[in-house]
């Protein structure tokens, strides 16, 4: 999982009337990023903390046939990403989801866009924090217990806030300390991990019901989202028709592999026990490796769940600051702190929300949500896509990509992302229809503040 914001504005002009040193330096980079820089930037931004304990719940749905579920969830980023790549070549504005649908379908759609990818961010920081403070208590028993496990959240979430109150710099600091540390310990984990698989624990007795491979690639999805990310609108990539889609397969079949060797490894050596396991990883690598396996991996898992923490915490709250700069909030969120010039206030609130979650539901729930959040979003995109495509919209200075079948793409992933959306419960799908709710009440309360603000800055 990565960070989620609201767009900005990287309008770009023509690069032949680039003429102040600024201008140049801004497209410095124009075209230099190719298909393995792309690809990398797919694994960077998709690998988070969740697949230190998707691997657990992914085992007790399906058991050995997981496998499944992985390949279900690469096939559907696959298409996400080519959908958002075709509506992002034709737009000069980057900003992901937020940008394509509102385009696409005006306002109302793409604030309740930008409003689902506030939810995923909430609720994926709520999860991951769960995913920390667990792994934590393996070294420091004391938070394991009830008011422990409360004092370690909170102080987590304390200690996000200042750093992100005291200046961006420090935040970003702190975000790409830990990019490595994620990458390593599951390298050794599928690595050291084959001698100690046995077998008989990867045997598929038989195949799994489709709903039942459904339902867990939307909690597996978790693992996945965050391609989007990666995707760089315009100029910056070397030959976009060709980078975009071989860098987006490249990554995610990366990302897959090592998911899928993570999974295998883990089932290999636990078997049934990896169900019931909270820290199925170090558990895994204990028995392979030995306790000094176990304790690499305990603090490979608390490394990069805090990397994710840190660098959601320093994107994340942007969305709210922005949602109250554009007046859908309470203007006071909106404040920039004289000293430290960060939205300390929409830090605070943000951060405050997620710990309140993480306090009172666990990492399946959290993950769930934020999943189905994700997947609303990318189906406006994928419907985005299309619609984009459909009206010829072009702006000036762009080149849509083409690839074969890229027609049909967008149709695929709403195909996809239908099929996955069947799974969800009735209590699920009311949470978010509340959201969705609230979300419009709010718009149809603030429109004539914003009309007001429009008029005057127009």
């Amino acid at each position: 999982m990565s960070s989620r914001s609201t767009r900005p504005n990287t309008s770009r002009p023509d690069r032949r009337r680039l003429t102040t040193p600024t201008a140049r330096s801004e497209h410095g980079l124009v075209r230099a990023v190719g298909t393995l820089g792309l690809a990398a930037g797919v694994v960077n931004v998709t690998i988070g903390g969740g697949i230190f304990r998707l691997p657990r719940e992914v085992a007790l749905a399906l058991g050995p046939a997981a496998p499944v579920a992985f390949l279900v969830c690469a096939g559907l980023m696959a298409l996400i990403g080519l959908s958002l790549a075709q509506a992002g070549s034709r737009l000069a504005t980057t900003g992901g989801p937020y940008a394509y649908v509102e385009r696409a379908f005006g306002p109302f759609a793409g604030y309740l866009t930008g409003v689902m990818t506030w939810l995923i961010g909430v609720t994926a920081i709520g999860a991951i924090g769960n995913v920390f403070i667990g792994n934590l208590a393996a070294v420091l028993p004391v938070l394991a217990t009830p008011v422990g496990r409360a004092a370690g959240m909170v102080g987590t979430f304390a200690a996000l806030a200042t750093v992100n109150v005291l200046g961006v710099r420090h935040g970003a600091r702190l975000s790409t300390v830990t990019t490595v540390a994620k990458l390593l310990p599951l390298l050794i984990l599928v690595v050291g991990g084959l001698i100690a698989v046995d077998p008989a624990h990867l045997a598929v007795p038989e195949a799994p019901a489709p709903s039942a491979v459904a339902r867990t690639s939307i909690v597996l999805l978790f693992a996945f989202t965050g391609v989007e990310y990666a995707i760089v609108p315009g100029g910056e990539l070397r030959d976009p028709a060709r980078t975009v889609p071989r860098g987006i397969l490249l990554g995610l079949g990366g990302v897959t592999a090592l998911y899928l060797g993570v999974q295998l490894v883990a089932q290999g050596i636990l078997g049934p026990a990896l169900a019931t396991s909270s820290t199925p990883l170090p558990d895994a690598a204990g028995i392979a490796l030995g306790p000094a396996g176990r304790a690499l991996l305990l603090a490979g898992v608390v490394v990069s769940t805090f990397g994710y923490l840190s660098g959601m915490a320093l994107a994340s709250p942007r969305a709210l600051y922005a949602l109250a700069r554009d007046g859908f909030l309470p203007r006071p969120i909106a404040a920039v702190h004289p000293r430290f010039h960060t939205p300390w206030v929409a830090v605070i609130v943000q951060l405050t929300v997620c710990c309140l979650l993480a306090l009172l539901s666990d990492f399946g729930p959290l993950a769930l949500i934020s999943n189905v959040a994700a997947l609303l979003a990318y189906l406006g995109c994928a419907v985005g896509a299309w619609e984009l495509r459909r009206r010829g919209v072009q702006e000036p200075g762009t080149t849509p990509f083409a690839m074969p079948g890229g027609a049909v793409v967008p149709l695929l992933a709403v195909v996809a992302i239908l099929a996955l959306l069947s799974s969800i419960t009735a209590a699920e799908w009311a949470v978010l229809g509340w959201v969705t709710l609230g979300a419009t009440a709010i718009f149809i309360a603030t429109r004539g503040a914003r009309a007001q603000k429009s008029r005057l800055s127009a």
